[in-house]
């Protein structure tokens, strides 16, 4: 085999080698193959006319090499096309790669910043729903109070409503009791949800006595008889005096016993009465501090000289609902 053929095969090899497409490969690889086949031929035709053939015989494989050679240049020639298409369509492929992998690079980021963006939603409205459940629960529970305060208040309205009956009867009740007596340094009136029924000293009591006249005595049993029909009513009995000081020896200090003394001679004359609850007196002295006139006449000290029988409803259903 000869160096030029040996060369032609071995640069058919190395084109053959080379990182061209599949369709470019297998063309080459064909015509290699043929070549292959024609150079045997060749060698056989040589290595005769080395061994005395015809000079005809040498020049047909002389032009037969010239034809390889010929054939060599053109595989070449396609070779280098193919190469240069080759490497344009790499570079078209990287420079489209670096595109592609620099868009979405900057699509990840935004991508990634996006989700970051919907999370941080995804959390504050979590925390809104949160508050939001919170504050209606709590709500919930304001109105469940407030229902339940109406509630209440109207129970609360609707007892007040009933004590304020109860008193506006029972002080009708007792005017109409006292009917005979007023006038004469009695009154009976309604006011703050309490029934007042206020006697003079000189209905009831001689001067700088403390024993009840036969008049009083009257006046205090017909009460009772209005008394002893409302046991739910709490009665208060207050004395009073004017500013004179008491200036008798004896069992009385001064106008605050002198006032003492006199609520608790009403009072003994109501436990007589078996239909009043005795848990539901109380005598009290006020002397002179609670002046309902002035001092300085002889009229306003007679209207200060007086006891003050204060009947009260009894609340204990209005300090059960406001301690509920």
């Amino acid at each position: 085999m000869t160096f030029k053929n040996i060369l032609i095969i071995s640069s058919i090899a190395m084109l053959l080698s080379s990182c061209v497409s599949a369709k470019i490969h297998e063309d080459l690889k064909d015509k290699y193959e043929a070549l292959k086949v024609e150079n045997a031929g060749l060698m056989s035709q040589l290595d005769t006319a080395q061994g005395g053939s015809s000079t005809m015989g040498l020049a047909q494989a002389k032009a037969e090499l010239e034809k390889c050679k010929s054939d060599k240049t053109q595989l070449a020639m396609d070779l280098a096309g193919a190469k240069s298409q080759y490497d344009r369509i790499k570079k078209d492929y990287d420079a489209l790669e670096a595109n592609s992998s620099e868009n979405l690079t900057e699509n990840l980021d935004r991508n990634r910043k996006l989700l970051a963006q919907l999370e941080e939603k995804e959390r504050l409205l979590n925390k809104k729903e949160a508050d939001l459940a919170a504050q209606e629960q709590t709500l919930r529970r304001a109105q469940e109070n407030l229902d339940a305060s109406s509630a209440r208040v109207t129970e609360l309205e609707g007892i007040i409503a009933a004590k304020e009956a109860q008193m506006s009867t029972l002080k009708n009740a007792i005017s109409a009791a006292l009917t005979n007596f007023e006038g004469n340094g009695l009154t009976v009136e309604q006011r703050d949800g309490k029934v007042y029924v206020s006697m003079e000293n000189k209905l009831l009591f001689e001067s700088g006595s403390w024993d009840v006249n036969t008049r009083g005595k009257e006046a205090v049993v017909e009460l009772g008889k209005v008394l002893g029909n409302n046991k739910e009513i709490a009665v208060l009995i207050e004395g009073h005096t004017d500013n004179v000081p008491y200036g008798e020896n004896g069992l009385i200090k001064n106008n605050w016993d002198l006032s003492t003394k006199r609520a608790t001679a009403i009072v003994n004359i109501l436990t007589e009465n078996n239909n009043i609850p005795k848990e539901n007196l109380t005598a009290a002295g006020r002397g002179e501090y609670a002046p309902i006139a002035s001092n300085a006449t002889s009229d306003g000290k007679a209207k200060n000289r007086r006891i003050e029988v204060v009947l009260t409803p009894k609340l204990d259903e209005i300090s059960k609902l406001l301690n509920e």
